[in-house]
């Protein structure tokens, strides 16, 4: 149904009718920001970063081929620019070998604060796998999406993925030893 309503907002914006986008933002306002937020880790900087996101989509609106889904047209163009800005001004990241320091027994860890812990561990990976973990399992995109979001090849998303799952195994699979 979403698909149909971007096809529509779409069109309309095209036409003429600029307030057709709201229904764009209104529809993907929130998972741009959730994917900006796991890039950066700050709500107020990844609420910037989907405002300049959705700006850079509505000026570039025509581009959509419509070999795609919009949507995957969109997270696209919105990777691309968090991966720049994140490049531009980095966030400041902690090592995976300093997080044992903050980690709790195990039997006082709630599965919550698990979840919290393994999204920061995948947040101190390198950005090339960070990039590829993120979309795959924290935004349900399949390798194919997930290519396309980050303008590479399906055969590279799959080696960044195992690469990081490996590099997450190895860390994490010495911090419960010393749990």
């Amino acid at each position: 149904m979403a698909a149909s309503e971007d096809l529509t907002d779409v069109e309309r914006v095209l036409a003429g009718e600029i307030a057709a986008f709201e229904g764009i933002v209104h529809r993907w306002q929130n998972p741009l920001v959730n994917l900006a937020y796991r890039f950066c880790r700050d709500r107020g900087r990844a609420e910037d970063m989907a405002q300049e996101a959705f700006l850079r989509a509505y000026r570039a609106l025509g581009s959509w081929r419509r070999d795609a889904a919009f949507s995957t047209w969109l997270f696209a163009l919105a990777t691309n620019l968090y991966r720049t800005e994140l490049r531009r001004i980095p966030v400041g990241v902690v090592p995976l070998s300093d997080i044992n320091a903050a980690v709790e027994p195990r039997d006082q860890l709630e599965d919550a604060d698990r979840d919290r812990f393994v999204r920061r561990a995948v947040f101190a990976l390198p950005a090339k796998y960070r990039e590829a973990l993120t979309l795959f399992y924290f935004h349900d995109m399949d390798v194919h999406d997930a290519a396309r979001s980050l303008a590479l090849s399906e055969g590279t998303v799959k080696a960044r993925l195992s690469r990081g799952r490996e590099i997450l195994r190895a860390k994490l699979s010495r911090l419960k030893e010393v749990l």
